[in-house]
């Protein structure tokens, strides 16, 4: 089964759980939100940091969309994690001033500290600007909880979180729609109704 497919089944729920557009989440204000605010105009049309103060820096933002890509890189069913924002979807997403979101933020500045400190480590540079090959390298020891090593279980937590955001956002996007064939509330040319087959096992015909 290909990545991307796999990732389809396995984040399901977390696909489901954001529908609306990245740049309508949280209260109306442009100031930073305090508890949990009021619910967006959903008349109004939001840019990232409307809302409240995001958090990533350039370079932590660059790392992000990195990490997405090698989550969900481009291929023919698809554009990558990156160039739909889903960078910007997980900065906004972290910025808010909810519990959860809270704990996320901590879980995530740090993993892509130690992301940024591990690509030095092994391969003297920062994770960004590795070859494809070193990236996956890195991924590899920390992308299946149950199987990192001691040493790696921390990252391992990181990376299981920072992949149900980075899908949760993608599969939100028109086009993550579009890849895994949900088409919505469209309107039908022609209503058949449903297959006789499926009244008579109903008991209805």
């Amino acid at each position: 089964m290909e990545r991307r497919e796999a990732i389809k089944w396995m984040m399901a729920a977390a696909a489901s759980a954001s529908l609306l557009e990245r740049h309508m989440f949280g209260a109306t204000a442009a100031k930073p939100a305090i508890g949990y605010g009021s619910d967006p105009d959903l008349t109004k049309s939001y840019k990232p940091g409307d809302v409240w103060p995001l958090t990533f820096t350039a370079p932590q933002r660059a790392t992000t969309a990195a990490l997405c890509d090698v989550i969900i890189p481009a291929d023919a069913k698809g554009p990558s994690a990156s160039s739909v924002r889903v960078q910007d979807f997980i900065d906004e997403w972290i910025s808010a001033p909810y519990p959860d979101h809270k704990a996320d933020n901590r879980v995530i500045t740090e993993g892509l500290a130690w992301l940024d400190a591990e690509a030095l480590k092994r391969f003297q540079n920062d994770f960004v600007n590795l070859v494809a090959r070193q990236k996956t390298a890195i991924c590899d020891d920390i992308c299946y909880a149950p199987n990192a090593k001691p040493e790696f279980r921390r990252a391992a937590q990181f990376f299981h979180r920072f992949r149900d955001l980075t899908s949760g956002g993608y599969y939100s996007t028109p086009e993550g729609m579009k890849d895994i064939g949900y088409v919505g509330n469209v309107a039908m040319e022609k209503f058949e109704g449903p297959p006789p087959e499926v009244l008579k096992q109903l008991g209805l015909v």
